[in-house]
């Protein structure tokens, strides 16, 4: 019977060692989650031409998610984006319906050397903590696009390089943009706007979700009016076998 008990005894405390260290183990894990956790919005726009632009006035869309909350709102309204040049006139729209920057400018001139073969481009770009965790999976809902998003299909991604845990979404859609300047009448213009939300961590090595979406327009000579620029979107890019953290 002695020996019974001593058995009996032995498993428990080997079964209590085993939960207490599985316990220890879930909480270093979710402890260096949440330690690690940072989750950013990565923006550029970039305005690409071989020629002299003049009376330049555009209304590009800015990034926001479907209530309107923009992460780059902020950074245009004082001025903080990066490559934007001091002497343009920068100014918010909400149409209800899209986040616009209205940027108007007497000009956008080249260097010289400048052509078709080796155009011109000024770069616009912020990066922005994000302080809440970045829905990577379903941007579409809860993140920040470029708006309207119209004509949303789903499509085939691309061949991935790594082998990735998760499968990722891909979609084609269209939204608009206003552009009125003066070009000579073979002048090429190409607007590209991007935004990233990305999620990353460390636990024992680096990890990391996210989604992309581009949008473009490529106009040639002078333009005035509305056009449409074709955007694509990627979700669910990366790892989301992460630590659920308590309550």
């Amino acid at each position: 019977m002695d020996k019974i008990i001593k058995i009996s005894l032995g498993m428990l405390i080997i079964i209590l060692i085993a939960f207490i260290s599985v316990v220890a183990y879930q909480g270093f894990v979710e402890s260096a989650y949440l330690n690690s956790l940072s989750s950013t919005y990565s923006y550029t726009c970039t305005i690409t031409t071989d020629s002299t632009l003049s009376n330049v006035t555009l209304f590009i869309p800015v990034p926001a998610d479907p209530l309107g909350n923009s992460p780059i709102v902020a950074r245009y309204s004082a001025h903080a984006i990066a490559g934007l040049p001091h002497d343009w006139t920068v100014t918010l729209y909400d149409t209800g319906k899209a986040t616009m920057v209205k940027i108007a400018t007497p000009a956008i001139t080249p260097p010289g050397g400048t052509n078709p073969a080796k155009p011109f481009t000024l770069t616009l770009s912020s990066e922005m903590q994000s302080n809440k965790l970045i829905d990577t999976r379903e941007p579409i809902k809860n993140s920040a696009l470029f708006h309207p998003v119209r004509e949303l299909q789903p499509v085939a991604c691309p061949p991935a390089g790594p082998i990735v845990k998760e499968t990722p979404q891909c979609y084609h859609y269209v939204t608009s943009l206003y552009a009125d300047y003066e070009a000579a009448p073979g002048a090429s213009v190409n607007i590209t706007s991007t935004i990233v939300g990305r999620n990353s961590w460390n636990i024992f090595e680096p990890g990391f979700n996210e989604y992309t979406t581009v949008t473009s327009l490529l106009m040639s000579g002078s333009h005035d009016g509305w056009a449409t620029m074709k955007g694509t979107l990627t979700s669910g890019i990366g790892t989301y076998d992460t630590p659920l953290p308590s309550a």
